[in-house]
C-alpha cells in the first residue's frame, strides 16, 4: 500500500507528539523533523479552516530550503474556531481557562490544514470536525488545567484526555482530526501523489 511514496523519505515536521502517534498508526516508515520558532502568524481576514491550511503551507515553506529531492515532508496546523474566533494554544491557565469555559455547552469546529510537499508538487487540504462540549463545572475545568496543563493544545484541550471523556458529548466527524491529524484523509491524499 501506498507504493508510490516508497520513492520518498517521508518527514513528519512537527513537534507535536500526538501528530508522531497518528502517524505511527499508518505503519509508514518516516522520520520527525521540527524546525524551531516556525512563524504561524497570519492573516486576520482568514476566516475558519483556511487559517491552519495557510499555516500549514507556511510551515512547508520554512522546510523547502533543507529538503532533498527524495524527501516528503508533511506539515499540519489545528485550530478551534469558536463564535467566530480562531482559538490557538493558550498563553497561560487563565487562556486555557477562558477558552475552555467558553466551549462549555456550545459546539465548536476543529479544522486541521495539512499540506503534503515534495520538491514538485504540493497537496494540501482543510478537515473539519464538529465538537459539542457537555456543560463544564468551573471545579472541571480547573481539575483538567491543574492536572494536564493543556498549554500546548488548541483550544487549550486534548480530545485523548480527561476532558474529552467527560465533556465531548458529540462529534461529527474525525475523531483524529480533533486529535490533531486527520490521518483517514492523510492517507486518502497521499495515494494520489504521482
Amino acid at each position: 500500500m501506498l507504493d508510490n511514496i516508497k520513492k520518498y523519505k517521508v518527514i513528519l515536521a512537527s513537534a507535536s507528539p500526538r501528530r508522531k502517534e497518528l502517524m505511527q498508526g499508518l505503519d509508514l516508515e518516516f522520520e520527525v523533523r521540527a524546525l524551531p520558532c516556525v512563524d504561524e502568524s497570519f492573516p486576520d481576514t482568514l476566516q475558519g479552516g483556511d487559517i491552519p491550511l495557510y499555516i500549514s503551507k507556511k510551515k512547508a515553506d520554512a522546510y523547502r530550503p533543507f529538503m532533498a529531492d527524495d524527501e516528503l515532508v508533511i506539515t499540519a496546523d489545528t485550530i478551534v474556531w469558536l463564535d467566530g474566533v480562531a482559538l490557538g494554544k493558550p498563553a497561560d491557565e487563565e487562556e486555557a481557562r477562558r477558552m475552555l469555559g467558553n466551549m462549555s455547552g456550545k459546539t465548536h469546529s476543529v479544522f486541521t490544514g495539512v499540506a503534503i510537499t515534495t520538491k514538485e508538487v504540493q497537496l494540501s487540504f482543510v478537515a473539519q470536525s464538529d465538537v459539542t462540549f457537555a456543560a463544564l463545572s468551573a471545579e472541571e475545568i480547573d481539575y483538567y488545567i491543574a492536572k494536564y496543563k493543556p498549554m500546548d493544545k488548541a483550544g487549550a484541550y486534548g480530545a485523548q484526555e480527561w476532558i474529552g471523556y467527560i465533556g465531548m458529548s458529540n462529534i461529527v466527524g474525525s475523531y483524529f482530526n480533533v486529535m490533531g491529524l486527520p490521518v483517514q484523509r492523510l492517507y486518502s491524499e497521499l495515494k494520489k501523489l504521482p
